[in-house]
């Protein structure tokens, strides 16, 4: 039910926001609209209130403004408060207003969660320096070494960690060319990322490279294991048994399979390495320290203006990797696995609103800078289809017949059913045991 309720939430938000953007403009350069509805037909529930019908569809996937003389086929009266009549440059801001509104949104969203502050992986914004190679990975396969700074992906340049993850991440299961620096040499690698473990439901891949950072050790529980072999608060794990640890997560696996055997827990502390040995007490099914841990972040609290700053640039980045993936998609560099539909943003809708408001908030504005930036893609039925349509007419200076628009209408159909029968089997196969009756999977 929270699933429901939450995808409901978030499509009803999203699609209100683009169509009051068409509605508004239209208002503004006295267009009539006939009727303003979310969700398509058949309409369950409406008022009427002046020239304009207001109502509620009963399939909650979308929505739209129906304003008087919009299509040809329509009987034409030639009154100026019809679409057709009014010029190129008003049709024009009817059309783009929705997918800015969807635009402002997510700028809007992503200043309230950046305002609200966070704890995020103090790596995220460094160098690309290797710290550690994952055994068996691709990264080990071809002779990345821990000290390589990444320069570069697909002669892409990555500045930050996040960049390189983002890079990578989008190309799983494909040759990719990395460009290393080694002692003062730029080396390049082909390497043919995997996808990464827990992330098969998306398709997002990895190399098997680690940052250099290790978790510390916030808490040690008195009268525990831990304390007793001489584990003290604010000692920074570098190892378990020789294997180097860089998040939290590999120390509690570590601890968890070895109940009653004795580990070598390797810390700095004060800057001096030491090697600590303890066993594990069994507890339940695995075993148990008594420590708790913490992997190394830095706290995030801008103030106002700062919050707006970020936003902008963070929406400017994503809104690049959002045009970097549908090329990618038209020159089949990005997996289309990678797409995602409604199932999936359901579950993504519901999942982040189990974790709160601001969880919810941030998967809102990814969801509508994407809403908007795709409706701008020059795909006939789209609002940049549109746009692109008359742009064409305003080149030939003359409008196309009503059966040439037919046709570009027909083909952009086409392709937008083409695009969501390839997202809804996305979203299929994400279901594990619908997954399990495609036998070719």
């Amino acid at each position: 039910m929270t699933t429901l309720l939450a995808f409901a939430f978030v499509l009803g938000v999203l699609v209100f926001v683009h169509e009051l953007g068409h509605f508004l403009a239209a208002k503004r350069v006295g267009i009539r609209v006939l009727k303003f509805q979310l969700g398509f037909n058949p309409t369950i529930a409406s008022f009427r209130y002046g020239d304009t019908e207001y109502g509620i569809g009963a399939l909650p996937l979308g929505g739209y403004v129906k304003m008087a003389g919009e299509s040809p086929e329509e009987p034409r009266t030639g009154r100026p408060d019809e679409f057709l009549s009014k010029t190129k440059w008003q049709r024009f801001q009817v059309l783009i207003m929705g997918p800015v509104m969807n635009i402002g949104l997510a700028f809007v969203l992503t200043a309230v969660v950046l305002y609200q502050g966070a704890d995020v992986p103090a790596y995220e914004d460094r160098p690309p320096v290797v710290g550690a190679i994952l055994d068996g990975s691709a990264a080990a396969a071809i002779d990345i070494r821990p000290g390589d700074r990444i320069v570069s992906v697909m002669d892409r340049p990555v500045n930050t960690w996040q960049q390189f993850l983002i890079a990578v991440g989008s190309r799983p299961n494909r040759e990719t060319s990395i460009m290393l620096e080694r002692t003062g040499q730029r080396i390049v690698r082909a390497v043919t990322p995997t996808v990464a473990p827990g992330e098969s439901r998306f398709e997002i891949g990895d190399i098997g490279v680690l940052p250099d950072v290790h978790p510390h050790i916030p808490k040690v529980y008195p009268g525990e294991p831990a304390e007793r072999a001489g584990v003290k608060p604010g000692d920074v794990v570098l190892a378990v048994n020789g294997e180097r640890i860089t998040f939290g997560r590999q120390v509690r696996d570590a601890i968890f399979k070895r109940p009653e055997q004795s580990i070598t827990i390797s810390v700095l502390r004060n800057g001096e390495r030491l090697d600590i040995h303890a066993t594990p007490e069994k507890r339940g099914d695995g075993g148990w320290l008594g420590i708790s841990l913490a992997d190394e972040t830095k706290s995030i609290k801008p103030g106002p203006v700062e919050a707006v700053t970020m936003s902008l640039k963070r929406n400017v980045e994503y809104g690049g990797l959002i045009f970097h993936t549908v090329w990618g998609l038209l020159t089949r560099e990005t997996s289309p696995r990678q797409l995602m539909g409604p199932v999936a943003i359901a579950q993504l809708s519901g999942e982040s609103a189990e974790l709160g408001w601001i969880a919810l908030f941030g998967l809102m504005s990814m969801i509508s800078l994407n809403l908007g930036i795709l409706n701008l893609l020059p795909i006939p039925v789209l609002d940049g289809g549109h746009i692109f349509i008359m742009a064409l007419e305003g080149a030939a200076r003359r409008d196309f017949s009503a059966r040439v628009k037919e046709k570009m209408l027909l083909a952009g159909f086409v392709v937008l059913m083409m695009l969501m029968v390839t997202v809804i089997y996305n979203d299929l196969t994400r279901i594990s045991w619908i997954e399990r009756l495609m036998p070719w999977r």
